[in-house]
């Protein structure tokens, strides 16, 4: 690619940039401060109070520039001849037009580009610092047009994790545990729109009432309540969500309650329970006529668990503790859920700054944890019963060694669930982003001796 230039004059260098480019930018500041990504952009979309196709696009914008930001920095500090004296907002408006000038996405460079200065001219500060903002910025940003693509195209195959934007040791992990070819599908998924899925809830309802309102969406045949949606649309803004005919779920996030198999007349708990998808799912999986169970360590989670159960229709006792200890009433369960908390390496499309916060040293912990939760569901459950564990990570520290050390068998699922299995736990599965198309996941059911 290369920079186009194209005259200018006053009234032009006078203008703002986009709103979806201003709310992006927001984001990134918020971002620096310490929010999360998805809850930087919900907000500051409400206070500019844009329509769904401008959110769209500062979605799009702000999540691929946080996603991106490994690979956008060594652009920019490879162009910059003081990279550590560049301000934080200058850095960010910089991270956004290098981050529209590699994403092909049909924007030209020349527009990129004149949109960062004039959101440069555009930061806070002291007073006549915007020229010199946005001559860096014009400066920077038309030597990363013309010297970018080069310079990515170079990278070798031992600078996998730069090229896609990862922390090395994820990008390790990956590799140890998928194989190069997958690892690196993985990562470039991972840099894409997530899917959009919605689950309709049967609890509530015909389908005929959600169709009316949801844009165009197909569904799957392993998943009659999965409708994944072709078009953007405002979810939490829709009657269908307000009157809990649906609730926003990838397809991969609906296989442990199918592989469950809930029934009517069964008790079920969820070990996990919050924010509330699966279980209200295994509620919607019984047709209602089960005793469902959710256990939450937090407080305010488990709240928020109470208040999407009743908007839902679903029946669920909820127990805060921890689910590794928590008494646990009433006898032995029929059937166990164990969505256990991970590092989320399957879902990093829709969380764009969880790369950045995860750390190396708490996977350790993280794996005890989930040790200890799933040998607290083989306790509980019925001899006999079925115990799911599954996780959105693709760390087989988290998922395969988790299942194997436990020490149960294993109910093969990919009779279920074809195309799907493990190759390094035979009977589990084992959903890549690339591959499948939904987010990464793991899952496995178990028989209680």
């Amino acid at each position: 690619m290369t920079s186009r230039s194209r005259p200018r004059n006053p009234r032009e260098q006078r203008a703002q940039a986009s709103p979806a480019r201003r709310i992006a930018l927001g984001v990134l500041r918020r971002v620096d401060e310490g929010a999360y990504a998805d809850r930087a952009l919900a907000a500051e979309c409400a206070r500019a109070r844009v329509d769904p196709r401008d959110r769209h696009q500062a979605q799009r914008l702000a999540f691929g520039a946080v996603q991106m930001r490994r690979l956008l920095d060594w652009l920019i500090d490879g162009v910059a001849d003081n990279p550590g004296r560049i301000e934080p907002g200058v850095r960010d408006v910089l991270r956004l037009g290098a981050y529209e000038i590699i994403s092909s996405d049909g924007t030209p460079d020349w527009a990129a580009v004149d949109q960062a200065v004039t959101l440069a001219r555009s930061l806070p500060g002291p007073r006549g610092r915007g020229p010199a903002r946005a001559g860096l910025v014009n400066a920077l940003l038309r030597r990363i047009a013309a010297e970018g693509p080069a310079r990515i195209a170079a990278l070798g195959p031992d600078q996998v994790a730069l090229r896609h934007s990862f922390p090395d040791w994820i990008a390790h992990g990956l590799t140890e545990s998928l194989g190069a070819d997958d690892a690196v599908g993985v990562m470039a998924a991972a840099n894409t729109a997530s899917e959009s899925a919605v689950r309709w809830n049967t609890l509530r309802g015909p389908r005929d009432a959600v169709e009316a309102e949801l844009p165009l969406w197909h569904g799957d045949p392993l998943l009659p309540e999965a409708m994944v949606l072709e078009q953007p649309f405002a979810l939490e803004e829709s009657q269908a969500w307000r009157e809990g005919r649906v609730m926003g779920q990838s397809r991969a996030s609906m296989i442990p309650a199918r592989a469950l198999i809930p029934r009517p007349g069964e008790r079920v708990l969820d070990m996990c329970a919050a924010p509330g998808a699966k279980a209200t799912q295994l509620c919607a999986l019984a047709e209602g006529g089960a005793e469902v169970v959710g256990v939450e360590l937090h407080a305010s989670r488990a709240r928020a668990l109470r208040e999407q159960a009743q908007r839902m229709g679903a029946d669920i006792t909820v127990i805060e503790g921890d689910a590794r200890e928590v008494p646990l009433p009433g006898g032995p369960f029929d059937a166990v859920l164990v969505d256990a908390p991970c590092t989320g390496t399957g879902v990093l499309s829709s969380r764009p700054d969880a790369r950045w916060r995860r750390r190396e040293e708490a996977l350790a912990p993280l794996v005890e944890i989930q040790q200890g939760l799933l040998a607290r569901a083989l306790e509980v459950v019925r001899p006999g019963g079925r115990v799911v564990y599954s996780t959105c990570s693709l760390l087989r520290q988290e998922d395969e060694d988790v299942v194997q050390a436990s020490g149960a068998r294993v109910d093969d699922l990919s009779a279920e669930f074809p195309g799907m299995q493990s190759p390094l736990l035979p009977g589990t599965l084992r959903l890549l982003p690339h591959v499948h198309g939904t987010d990464g996941f793991f899952v496995a059911r178990l028989i209680s001796r």
